[in-house]
């Protein structure tokens, strides 16, 4: 049974924390919920050896905070019933009703999934079972097991598939979902090493990104700093050790500094309220890495906010402040005239001080600092205070269901949550159409997903743009300011080629829905030849003739060759798909694609090295201690040049004054390579040779041999290059093709 000493403090908190204009009626539904999972969760301990129910009643102090809706704080108490207990939806929908029970179904999670083809997909459903040791079983084989890692991954993004297509319906389920990942994020020390780094960086990738879109400050920062603490676990400390350092001098500033700014504003007859305001560790770090800046030289790790009455007051305050202090050019924004995407409003600024140091300020009013801290669920806030602001709140679900427009129309789960971090979690770019109409888009954006944005025909009928009135190509980025013109046909439709990722022509979920759905529309057998025209040729051009197209449509779980060549055609299944299939297969048999190494794997990479924390940063080797494989390195931060690698006992490092610019650094892992034979047809003009140099260098690939020969104007290459798996050698060969001149790029076969 469990302990009502470790709890009551616990329930006695979340009595307190309900706010006040919820009804006896509410509080006594509450209290029943509470009951209710205490007996359902009675038998069973969290990691940390707590009872489990204390993880539901701190989720749903987490909601009663946000003063969400009493049903949804019933929900956050029931949220692991169906999912960890014999409790079902039927019985929740019996003691609580159809509202709860729909809340609950949102986040719970799914154990398993059908093993049903493609073909069956749409037709068959998901199981929705609650057989949790299959899933702690499943979590300890991981390592050992890149099948059930791959069905697990699976399994968590059909989660969050499901979870976020319920959100599209009832954006209360992922509050509940977001109180649950905070409270499991402050309790994640329990868990094992790789499952803390696994969840952590879920919750950077996906849940933090959600909080703030959904613009709830007050989690998205906890969630930052939680998810660093365990993925970057040395510098979140060394950061946190630099924070608490400084703490007290930081504060005597922030004190003096509050005292001032008060009397200056109320002076001028404006009421004021003003707090310090500190920078959070992951925000701190990513200022480093952006502007690669030491601690001490981060800009604003000072700041202050300012609450005032209204709007007026608030560029009132502003002109104070700018009339006492020079402002910082170029750090002044205006998100009251011009919000964020996320509603988000305030006026932000930053100052040099008496002290000759830099202060950030930030003034609002208290209805757009409620909207900063709680974001969409303010709406529930104002409705206390019979204020509804029904119009505000409609206009963010609207906002939010566009975003999402795409949701019902992507069928893989692992589609659909990179659809997610493109389409709704990454930051946006605004760019304006020739009438001047503002376009959001998600950075990254191409002309063709703006062409899609616009409409589906213009999407479909595009054929090139005009960035500011200068023509380009349709993989151009667009940027914040672009004005964008399409040049469309009369008729016609996409081409099969703006779903080659390789090519980068399309980034948003939402344009490549569109264009599956076009092809979707032509006949199957239409469809069914243009996928064997496209699939024969990659085979042809990656030299895997010989290759058994039958086997390799049950792989890919489809009934028989001609639906995969039909799923190829209408952009159901992507090229690179199949490849990144193929390559497992390599993995597991190197003969599999006829590859064999250029090094044995012991000395493949012996000079690759990582840099703790970093991802892709440039290393080069000191001159001074010139380290090999096996020596005990560290790595030095320069500016502009990457890292510099030395032997941690090299004279010039002990020397060294910038202590806080030295990284852990580690021999990387081995890596294979495979000497591959490419032949390029091309007309022959002046810097092609450079063109594909430079492109090989992107990838990363070293090439070999080169023999060239022009004939009537036709260049004709062999290359000799080092890849290291047969989707890398598919990336190449499709971008070769795209440079200018190139008529075709293909490997090598004997005979």
């Amino acid at each position: 049974m469990v302990s009502t000493e470790k709890l009551a403090p616990l329930l006695e908190n979340l009595v307190e924390t309900l706010p006040e204009s919820y009804s006896v009626v509410d509080r006594e539904m509450i209290m029943h919920a509470y009951r209710y999972a205490e007996e359902a969760h009675k038998e069973q301990k969290r990691a940390s050896g707590e009872p489990y129910i204390t993880h539901c009643v701190a989720v749903a102090i987490i909601l009663a905070e946000m003063r969400v809706q009493p049903a949804v704080v019933a929900a956050g108490l029931l949220h692991d019933t169906v999912e960890d207990t014999p409790i079902t939806l039927n019985d929740l929908s019996r003691e609580f009703g159809d509202e709860i029970a729909q809340l609950v179904d949102g986040v719970t999670k799914l154990s398993n999934l059908p093993r049903v083809s493609r073909a069956d997909q749409h037709a068959e459903g998901i199981e929705n079972s609650a057989d949790n040791a299959k899933a702690d079983a499943l979590e300890e084989l991981v390592a050992e097991e890149p099948d059930i890692k791959d069905r697990r991954r699976d399994l968590a993004n059909e989660t969050l598939r499901k979870t976020f297509l319920a959100m599209g319906e009832d954006i209360r389920v992922i509050l509940i979902k977001l109180a649950d990942r905070l409270h499991n994020m402050r309790t994640l020390g329990y868990m094992p090493e790789a499952k803390r780094r696994r969840i952590a960086q879920e919750t950077l990738d996906i849940f933090a990104p959600l909080a703030n879109r959904l613009g709830i400050w007050q989690l998205k920062w906890e969630l930052e700093d939680l998810g660093f603490r365990y993925t970057n676990p040395e510098k979140y400390k060394e950061i946190a050790q630099n924070l608490a350092e400084t703490r007290l001098e930081r504060e005597q500033q922030m004190k003096a500094i509050t005292e001032l700014l008060q009397n200056l504003i109320e002076e001028a007859g404006i009421s004021v309220e003003i707090s310090g305001r500190s920078k959070h560790i992951y925000s701190i770090y990513r200022k480093m890495v952006e502007k690669d800046k030491a601690f001490e030289n981060v800009r604003d790790l000072r700041g202050v906010r300012l609450i005032v009455p209204d709007i007026p007051s608030c560029y009132a305050a502003l002109g104070i402040i700018h009339t006492h202090w020079r402002p910082i050019p170029n750090e002044f924004d205006d998100y009251i005239a011009a919000p964020k995407d996320n509603f988000y409003q305030s006026l932000h600024t930053a100052i040099i001080y008496d002290d000759g140091k830099p202060l950030e300020v930030q003034i609002r009013t208290p209805e757009m600092n409620q909207n900063a801290e709680y974001g969409i669920a303010a709406h529930w806030r104002y409705k206390e205070k019979n204020n509804p602001h029904d119009e505000q709140y409609e206009q963010r679900i609207n906002w939010l269901k566009k975003l999402m427009d795409w949701r019902q129309e992507v069928g893989d789960a692992n589609e659909f949550v990179d659809g997610m971090k493109t389409d709704v979690f990454q930051d946006r770019v605004y760019v304006f159409t020739p009438r001047g109409d503002i376009i959001d888009l998600p950075a990254g954006s191409t002309p063709i997903d703006f062409a899609y944005h616009l409409h589906t025909e213009v999407g479909n009928r595009c054929r090139g743009a005009k960035i500011n009135g200068k023509l380009v190509t349709l993989d151009y980025a667009l940027k914040t300011g672009d004005q964008v013109e399409i040049l469309a046909a009369k008729q016609g439709g996409p081409s099969r080629d703006w779903l080659n990722p390789n090519l980068g022509m399309v980034h948003t979920q939402r344009a490549r829905s569109k264009i599956k759905a076009w092809f979707k529309r032509q006949n199957r057998e239409q469809n069914l030849i243009q996928g064997k025209a496209i699939l024969e040729r990659e085979m042809r051009r990656l030299g895997l003739t010989e290759m058994n197209l039958d086997t390799l449509a049950r792989t890919l779980e489809y009934h028989n060759l001609d639906d995969l060549y039909v799923g190829i055609g209408c952009g159901d299944v992507s090229l690179n798909h199949i490849i990144n299939s193929l390559s497992e297969e390599e993995k597991n048999d190197t003969n599999f694609l006829n590859l064999r190494p250029t090094i044995q794997p012991k000395e493949a990479g012996k000079n690759a090295v990582a840099v703790l924390g970093l991802k892709n940063i440039l290393t080069v080797y000191a001159k001074c201690c010139k380290p090999a494989p096996g020596d005990e390195i560290v790595g030095y931060i320069t500016r502009g040049r990457g890292a510099t690698i030395h032997r941690r006992d090299c004279p010039n490092i002990l020397r060294m004054k910038d202590r806080e610019r030295i990284v852990k650094v580690s021999w990387g892992e081995p890596k294979n390579t495979f000497p591959v034979e490419i032949q390029i047809k091309a007309y022959d003009r002046q810097g092609l040779m450079g063109d594909i140099s430079n492109l090989l260098n992107d990838e990363n690939i070293n090439l070999k041999d080169i023999k060239l020969t022009v004939t009537h104007n036709l260049a004709y290459m062999s290359l000799i290059v080092e890849i290291s798996d047969i989707s890398q050698l598919s990336r190449v060969l499709t971008k070769i093709e795209n440079l200018p001149n190139v008529m075709e790029a293909n490997r090598f076969k004997p005979g």
